[in-house]
């Protein structure tokens, strides 16, 4: 795969297996209805696992603008690949957001809370409060970009199983510091799918809560960014 089929492959991935627990948890009349947030943030980290191991070959593996863009202040990732491997995990991300869609058809039409199905979009603060919502996006995803920049490759080499710290670390994030925010720590993972939730054709849908849009893009950015920097100055 080129770098960018394989960045769109393995946000999708990320979205089909994340997203989709999400449903199964919050949609009415589903086998996994009233799961919690074990089942979610376990969901999340088997996606972050497959779209990992699918494409880390060919890609590296990002599926996060934060992570990206991390890479391209810490100085391992060329500035010149940044724009095309965004717009290829928006894309990723837009693509896996309708699959879930399809695949919940059924169950968002008997649901009828909107907040619920939302929510298998995007995320949505427990507490509305601008400035301690971003902080927490900067937090989680500053351990995210710091913990795989830290990570030690094992001189024994996993095939797939590479992909488990980075999961194991996503897992960590979520039961820890995903109660505040739902821990987008992922710009794409969150607009991407918001924009979705905006243009279908969702029974009985509210707004997409665009006021809230900026914070799991800003935050996580600005973590990532601060991540990479912390990363150098240790390595100086």
């Amino acid at each position: 795969m080129s770098p960018f089929l394989a960045e769109i492959t393995g946000t999708a991935l990320l979205i089909i297996l994340g997203a989709g627990v999400v449903a199964n948890v919050l949609l009415d009349k589903t086998k996994g209805n009233n799961g919690g947030l074990i089942s979610i943030t376990f969901g999340w980290a088997i996606g972050v696992f497959a779209g990992v191991y699918a494409t880390a070959a060919a890609s590296g593996g990002h599926l996060n603008p934060a992570v990206t863009i991390a890479l391209a202040v810490e100085g391992s990732f060329s500035w010149t690949l940044v724009p095309s491997y965004i717009l290829a995990q928006f894309t990723g991300a837009m693509l896996g957001a309708v699959v879930v869609w399809l695949s919940y058809r059924q169950h968002f039409d008997q649901t009828q809370d909107a907040d619920a199905k939302l929510a298998v979009f995007c995320t949505a603060p427990a507490i509305r409060n601008p400035l301690y919502n971003i902080v927490t996006e900067i937090v989680g995803t500053f351990v995210l970009v710091l913990g795989a920049l830290l990570l030690s490759k094992p001189d024994m080499k996993l095939g797939a199983l590479d992909a488990l710290p980075i999961a194991l670390l996503v897992l960590g994030i979520g039961l820890s510091l995903g109660g505040p925010t739902g821990y987008a720590i992922n710009p794409a993972r969150d607009l991407g799918p918001r924009v979705i939730h905006a243009l279908l054709p969702i029974k009985n849908k509210r707004d997409s809560d665009w006021r809230y849009s900026w914070v799991p893009v800003v935050g996580p950015v600005a973590g990532g960014v601060l991540a990479a920097l912390v990363f150098k100055f240790i390595l100086n």
